[in-house]
């Protein structure tokens, strides 16, 4: 599923091409689910004649402001994508929704696995939706001290906390097995047994990974694309994520796997030690 960093690079994708344009039309394809229940004709008298104002982002969520205070959310869930090409370019593999534009260009939403939405929301829909999540990782309100004093009311561990969404937003299972390896810290540590030196480890982590993954416009595996078509990059990088098995780039012993709330969680078995565990894990003699 697209998380933090890949939304984040869609929404900066989608800014030049969508502010201050005008909706001129919808067009819906088989799946009208994808609007939720209202009826295709409501959602078009709705949204025509409004204008684009903002592209914003909060968690894993995409918010386009209209300029009556409404708002289009796009939920892009495991395979959902947008796209803001031609009107008269062929409709894109499972596209499920085409909103025309004043300049000849509309905003096409495509969903193989038809989880995500493109919904129309009030401005109350809108704040509570704000309102659902913790704080923006890569914001100024999330400190170190506000992670630490989160992390205190929570016994679970500390990758099952930390993926949510109350509690910090748009962390998914790529980018919190990244900044716990980079932290040296277990995925199943209690989250409120950390020390105060460890929560600082984790903060600068957490924050450090995330930027890398928005600089490198995200991570794709199979279907992430922002809204020109172009994959990521972020994938030729991660250390851990995915890669159970193979040397850890750190100390070079084999990364291991292991099932944290029902996520599949890389980890290097050396390097992110559970406290109390005394095993000297020693590299074996390759032979010659």
């Amino acid at each position: 599923m697209p998380e933090l960093p890949e939304v984040e690079t869609v929404r900066r994708t989608l800014e030049d091409p969508l502010v201050g344009r005008v909706v001129r039309g919808l067009r819906l394809g088989v799946f009208a689910g994808v609007i939720g229940e209202v009826r295709p004709e409501e959602m078009a008298a709705r949204l025509v004649g409004r204008r684009f104002v903002a592209i914003r982002r909060r968690a894993k969520y995409l918010l386009l402001d209209l300029d009556d205070g409404t708002g289009v959310v796009v939920h892009l869930r495991m395979t959902g994508r947008v796209a803001v090409v031609p009107a008269d370019s062929p409709p894109l593999r499972f596209e499920h929704l085409a909103i025309a534009l004043d300049d000849g260009n509309e905003l096409r939403y495509a969903d193989q696995r038809k989880f995500g939405r493109v919904l129309h929301v009030g401005r109350d829909d809108l704040l509570r939706l704000e309102q659902r999540f913790g704080p923006e990782p890569l914001g100024r309100a999330f400190t170190a001290q506000r992670l630490a004093a989160a992390l205190a009311r929570r016994p679970g561990k500390l990758k099952s906390v930390l993926l949510d969404q109350e509690l910090l937003a748009g962390l998914g299972n790529i980018y919190v097995d990244e900044a716990l390896f980079r932290a040296r810290l277990h995925p199943e540590r209690p989250a409120n047994g950390l020390t105060p030196p460890e929560t600082r480890r984790l903060h600068r982590a957490i924050r450090v990974v995330l930027k890398d993954g928005v600089e490198r416009r995200g991570t794709t595996f199979s279907s992430f694309q922002d809204a020109a078509g172009r994959e990521g990059e972020n994938q030729h990088h991660l250390r851990v994520y995915g890669r159970q098995g193979l040397p850890c780039l750190r100390c070079a012993y084999p990364l291991a796997k292991v099932t944290v709330g029902g996520r599949t969680t890389s980890y290097c078995p050396r390097c992110q030690k559970l406290p109390g565990d005394q095993r000297r894990l020693r590299l074996l003699a390759v032979p010659t």
